[in-house]
């Protein structure tokens, strides 16, 4: 809200915000700017908290542990997703089939076989993948096409 309470809103997509500080951040979704660099590597964020969380593959550090197993993360949200494989929470369906998932992610995932979208195209050939694992894992060994 601005200082007068009002909502404020992203002159591209009218979203709405409360806060300034996140209508500025959702701009950047807009812009593509990532003035965030990590020191470590090439990668940049749009964030410092996106940075602040992968600067941990670097590390290692998974500072979120459940409180009811030995399993740690890192990040809150890998932590509450996890904590959905203990209840047995899966809040995410699936509207075309009514499958459920414990994140939104695995929904995304599992809609890419209703679909056949396949976004995760290799930049050294033609194949193209529903997964970023599978790109990462993809060895088309007749051209010599190796992604590790």
């Amino acid at each position: 809200m601005d200082t007068e309470g009002n909502v404020l809103q992203c002159d591209l997509c009218q979203k709405e915000f409360q806060f300034s500080s996140l209508l500025i951040l959702h701009t950047q979704t807009h812009s593509g700017e990532k003035p965030f660099q990590c020191s470590l590597c090439t990668n940049a964020f749009k964030s410092n908290g996106d940075l602040t969380k992968h600067k941990r593959t670097h590390s290692g550090e998974k500072p979120f542990q459940c409180p009811l197993c030995t399993k740690s993360f890192k990040s809150n949200g890998k932590l509450t997703e996890h904590n959905r494989t203990h209840i047995g929470d899966k809040p995410f369906q699936c509207s075309l089939c009514a499958k459920v998932f414990k994140s939104n992610s695995e929904l995304t995932k599992h809609k890419r076989t209703h679909s056949g979208e396949k976004p995760f195209q290799c930049p050294l050939c033609t194949n193209s993948f529903k997964t970023n694992d599978k790109l990462t894992k993809h060895d088309k060994t007749q051209s010599g096409c190796h992604i590790y």
